[in-house]
């Protein structure tokens, strides 16, 4: 009899095992694995004309045609650059020269001041920021560097018109007179 005692013993201890075995078989092994992204950005900062994708703009050409465009002045067509800046911005605008270059057939140089001859307006701006130093009229320009738009938003498309008008009066002979405009973008 004690042997009959001793197989059901051993069936059950047979039985455990093999329930173990299964729950052990059915659960998931799991590991985990970790890695730390670190994204080294610097300040970034781009200005552009729209019209060529350049920071270099195409020329604008003011043709004086007739006495009324004397006497008048001649204004350009719009002209938009766009910033992009990962930081609000200022924008300033300078004339890199204080006299138009001049190339003509006088026997000397006209000698035409920038200043006393050519303004320059925003007429649209969509930067966030406030137009400054009454530049939403024509004002002159100079080789002062001049805030034109104040606090300007950080953006990927951050765009201002501006027009040119230059009334030189009858003072000066005919010929080509050119001068480069120079924007400025600082982030703030």
């Amino acid at each position: 009899m004690k042997y009959r005692k001793q197989i059901p013993g051993a069936l059950l201890c047979i039985l455990l095992l093999s329930l173990a075995a299964i729950k052990a078989k059915a659960q998931n092994e799991s590991g985990t694995a970790q890695q730390t992204i670190a994204l080294a950005m610097s300040n970034a900062l781009d200005i552009t004309f729209v019209d060529n994708n350049s920071s270099t703009g195409n020329t604008v050409s003011l043709s004086f045609d007739n006495v009324e465009d004397y006497a008048a002045g001649v204004e350009s067509a719009s002209q938009t650059i766009r910033v992009r800046s990962n930081k609000d911005f200022d924008v300033r605008v300078k004339s890199a020269a204080s006299k138009f270059s001049y190339s003509g057939s006088a026997s000397s140089d006209p000698n035409m001041s920038v200043s006393s001859v050519l303004a320059m307006k925003i007429i649209d701006n969509n930067t966030g920021g406030n137009i400054t130093s009454g530049f939403s009229n024509y004002k002159a320009l100079s080789t002062n560097n001049k805030k034109i738009i104040n606090n300007a938003d950080a953006g990927n498309d951050q765009t201002f018109s501006v027009k040119y008008k230059a009334t030189p009066g009858f003072a000066y002979p005919a010929g080509t007179y050119t001068v480069d405009i120079v924007y400025t973008v600082t982030q703030r």
